[in-house]
């Protein structure tokens, strides 16, 4: 098949037709397929069975009592190592690193950041948000009435030219959310020059902070993998440790739900977040933390862990990219990333055409993510992005899905370009 540019109407109107008889046979099928969150699949879950049994009646006494509120030490090295900061730079948290996120924002606004005012009584507040990104981290800042700014994205990160002007010139920007490695949806690493541009920031904000939400720092898909700088280091060197919040979680490492998350800060940050966390928490589950540690021993194993779950997801992500390559990149209708790690592909449709693809698939059967909520307040200006999560649904499941989706993609485009 050429081009859908390059057909005429009435060679649209036959392939409107053809597309329109294999979705209507599709949805006689009466599937129900998930493919709407970045889920770890049973197979991947089942990889850290051992870590529930690994514990022994003695060690869980030793657990201890009450306290250690920032984590036992064995769980702070184990993400100090993760992260490349110091233990001192690190708080244990509880299952889930967007938790520690929502209280790392709620805190700026009640309480301030080390001493500047608290952000609920400064006049504006605005938060930058790299677009494609991640809806949950939207969804904080919107609860928290923030008003957030759209920063483009491209294969080497954010637009830091943008970036640079804003933070630089306007006290009222106080943050900005990054995934910088394998980023939520577009798969794609933070170059080392965005990285290092980042770390040379100027604040117009004291208060200002970088949320570097590190959660794909070891979610490679092969041996071939992206490397991230260290934005601690690359920090250092301005002088500017006080400027990074990075968080983490075991959330797809071992258990969904119940894994472990932590935040890395500089020792300042470390100081003043546990001054308020006192009062808020005697400490987060020690048990947890001590089975974590005991499973995932040492950086070797941690390695070979992770090497079964690209083993387990690479296929998948295979099965996406080969369909979107046989069946929609000769039509040039869309782009799509090709990422070497995390849990997606962000997949771009005509302007105007994701929503139509959205709806299309919920009718027959397959649910993906809502269509507009990678980006702030749910509004895709471009109507075009997509983000495809293929890791939780079985192989089987996961080839319909793709089946049915370019089908959608192709009679969304068809019908786009017979009204134009």
């Amino acid at each position: 098949m050429a081009s859908y540019a390059s057909l005429t109407k009435e060679q649209l109107a036959t392939e409107k037709a053809n597309l329109q008889k294999q979705y209507n046979a599709f949805k006689e099928l009466g599937v129900k397929l998930d493919m709407s969150r970045g889920k770890p699949s049973v197979e991947q879950i089942a990889l850290s069975m051992e870590m529930l049994r690994c514990l022994t009646p003695e060690e869980i006494l030793k657990a201890g009592n009450y306290g250690i509120l920032d984590g036992i030490p064995a769980a702070k090295k184990f993400f100090a190592n993760l992260l490349e900061v110091q233990p001192e730079n690190i708080i244990v948290g509880g299952n889930s690193s967007l938790q520690l996120m929502y209280d790392t924002i709620a805190r700026a606004m009640q309480f301030g950041i080390m001493g500047n005012q608290p952000w609920s009584k400064q006049e504006k507040v605005k938060f930058l948000c790299p677009v494609p990104g991640y809806d949950r981290h939207f969804a904080i800042t919107e609860l928290m009435n923030i008003e957030m700014v759209n920063i483009p994205m491209d294969e080497n990160g954010p637009d830091m030219d943008q970036i640079e002007k804003l933070v630089n010139t306007d006290a009222s920007v106080k943050g900005i959310w990054c995934v910088p490695k394998y980023s939520n949806p577009t798969g794609i690493t933070y170059s080392d020059d965005v990285v290092r541009r980042f770390a040379a920031l100027k604040p117009a904000a004291p208060d200002f902070r970088i949320f570097w939400d590190n959660a794909y720092v070891v979610h490679h898909l092969s041996d071939e993998h992206d490397e991230l700088l260290n934005i601690f280091e690359e920090c250092k060197k301005y002088n500017n440790q006080d400027m990074v919040y990075e968080f983490c979680s075991t959330s797809k490492i071992t258990f969904p739900g119940a894994g472990v998350a932590a935040m890395a800060a500089s020792e300042s940050n470390i100081k003043w977040i546990l001054k308020l966390m006192t009062v808020q928490i005697i400490g987060y589950d020690k048990l947890n933390q001590i089975r974590h540690c005991k499973y995932l021993k040492s950086q070797e194993f941690l390695t070979e862990h992770m090497k079964k779950h690209a083993a387990s997801i690479k296929p998948k992500f295979d099965i996406v990219l080969d369909y979107l390559d046989r069946e929609i990149a000769p039509l040039e209708i869309a782009h799509w990333t090709k990422p070497k790690g995390g849990y997606f592909v962000s997949f771009n449709t005509m302007n105007g055409c994701a929503k139509r693809v959205g709806e299309l698939c919920k009718q027959a059967g397959v649910t993906l993510t809502g269509v507009g909520a990678t980006f702030p307040y749910g509004i895709d200006v471009n109507d075009s992005n997509i983000r495809i999560a293929p890791t939780f649904p079985p192989v089987e499941e996961l080839e319909q899905a793709m089946q049915l989706f370019c089908i959608c993609v192709k009679l969304a485009s068809v019908e786009k370009l017979m009204e134009e």
